[in-house]
């Protein structure tokens, strides 16, 4: 599995969003400063995550983007699947690209893959967006701590 920058973008905005869940809306124009994303790309991944049932958004002076379910709800691999397709390194291991191939019930290389794409969607399905929000917190937590030591 390789997430694309579009993936990695879309979790970078997502987390953004729920770390400023229950506040007010982001605007665009602060995800792209925050986040350091293109623009247009951003607005892009944003109509994406938007299909996906993501995000919401608000038009006007105090509208901007915001999720549209708690960040505990959404998972890491729900939305990279949504962005970048499946999570299985080769298209034999997809439960979704899965073509009948006649060496599949004996060919190591599959099995082997079966297990990554196993143990990848295992850990992407149980990390939700809140689960990251508190890692992000946590390590900007002990980066201060860590300068202060310094001063």
């Amino acid at each position: 599995m390789k997430i694309t920058k579009k993936g990695e973008y879309a979790l970078r905005a997502l987390v953004n969003l729920a770390l400023n869940y229950n506040q007010e809306m982001k605007q665009i124009q602060e995800i792209v400063r925050e986040e350091a994303i293109p623009q247009k790309f951003l607005e892009h991944i944003l109509v994406l995550l938007k299909n996906g049932g993501f995000v919401e958004s608000k038009r006007g002076v105090k509208g901007g983007y915001f999720l549209s379910r708690p960040p505990h709800e959404i998972s890491l691999g729900e939305v990279i699947r949504r962005i970048d397709g499946p999570l299985a390194p080769i298209d034999c291991a997809s439960k979704g690209l899965h073509l009948n191939c006649p060496r599949e019930s004996t060919c190591g290389i599959r099995s082997v893959m079966l297990d990554v794409s196993h143990a990848t969607a295992e850990i992407m399905d149980r990390v939700t967006l809140e689960d990251v929000c508190s890692r992000t917190k946590g390590m900007a937590e002990r980066r201060v701590e860590h300068l202060m030591y310094y001063i």
